[in-house]
């Protein structure tokens, strides 16, 4: 694990920023930068930065000129970039996956702006390896839910799952052949929030259903696949239930981690309390909370080992921490960074 480069999320702040009533304001890039930059743990630092690919940090639609001084501003902080959050969110670029034809495009278009964005990072040689992240941009699952049962004459029968995955799955095989153009990889984060990947299980219907391991894969968050353990949007799919002992933990655990790891590509660093937790248009997901909260249910260091076994078979170069929904005062605070950086210290080195 010694080899794993160390990154640091700039979304923190963005995600559940803005200027609605009860909302904090966004934290501009160079100011995520600086405050990435500032920490350091025994004169070891961050490596790398993952980023968001929408405004205010960075505009999809920017020219090559100005994405080569987004990337030089980067690097003369001392950063690779890493891993990249395309925008196909409704409200960004994209939209639904699980949508109308109309919304279908809109989410492939968010992942060519991606794509193209990545190119020039890495002609310009910023940025080295990750993945590109994508979710299916559904929020909640009621209308997933409420989708029939899929039977297709042109796929097999008795699939596990409904109309609302069949459909995010056809989304994603073509944005997937959008990403293999590119030379790029794309990586589905489970969370409880997005329909058809709300469950570990729901999730591997998906990542079997698309069925291109070399090009799209699963991006595994700590905090968010705890929320998988409880089965907290999808009860039958649960591998725990509150008061768990450590006994029944760690099987479960593995349980889950041996599903999803053979398809995992991206890896972020987290803690969670248990709690479901969110801001704005970011609502009830996983709370994340500070390295070293001591409400954490997760033992980082032991957790992530079991997502990493093997992670060089999966190409997987760097981990980055992800601390969504932070207060801005928390996220101000030169000791969070230290906290994390030592978390994920503690991860390469065991």
């Amino acid at each position: 694990l010694s080899s794993l480069k160390l990154h640091n999320a700039m979304w923190p702040g963005l995600v559940g920023k803005g200027d609605d009533e009860g909302q904090e304001p966004p934290i501009s890039l160079e100011r995520m930068l600086d405050l990435s930059a500032a920490a350091e743990v025994d004169g070891r630092k961050f490596d790398g930065i993952d980023y968001f690919l929408f405004l205010p940090h960075t505009n999809p639609e920017a020219s090559d000129d100005e994405l080569k001084g987004i990337a030089d501003l980067i690097a003369g902080k001392g950063f690779d970039i890493g891993s990249l959050v395309a925008p196909v969110w409704p409200g960004t670029v994209g939209d639904s996956a699980m949508g109308t034809d109309e919304q279908q495009e809109k989410f492939l278009d968010a992942v060519k702006m991606a794509c193209r964005i990545a190119k020039v990072f890495n002609d310009h040689g910023a940025r080295k390896g990750g993945v590109i992240r994508i979710d299916s941009a559904e929020f909640g699952v009621d209308k997933w839910r409420g989708a029939p049962k899929a039977f297709n004459a042109d796929d097999y029968w008795n699939r596990p799952y409904g109309e609302g995955t069949a459909r995010i799955i056809d989304t994603f095989k073509k944005a997937a052949a959008i990403a293999a153009d590119h030379g790029e990889r794309l990586a589905a984060e489970g969370e409880i929030c997005w329909a058809g990947m709300h469950s570990w299980k729901d999730m591997l219907d998906l990542l079997e259903g698309v069925g291109m391991p070399e090009t799209l894969g699963f991006q595994a968050d700590l905090a968010h696949t705890y929320l998988y353990l409880m089965g907290y949007n999808a009860p039958e799919h649960a591998l725990l239930q509150d008061g768990y002992s450590d006994e029944e933990f760690w099987p479960a655990y593995e349980e889950m981690t041996d599903k999803l790891r053979p398809w995992t590509i991206d890896f972020h660093v987290a803690q969670n309390d248990g709690q479901v937790h969110g801001a704005g248009s970011h609502d009830k997901t996983g709370k994340h909370c500070p390295a070293d909260d001591p409400n954490g249910k997760l033992d980082i260091t032991r957790c992530s080992g079991y997502w990493l076994k093997d992670f060089q078979d999966r190409d997987i170069k760097h981990i980055c921490w992800d601390g969504c929904m932070f207060p801005n005062a928390t996220l101000e605070d030169s000791t969070t960074w230290n906290a994390i950086l030592k978390a994920m210290i503690g991860v390469v080195e065991g």
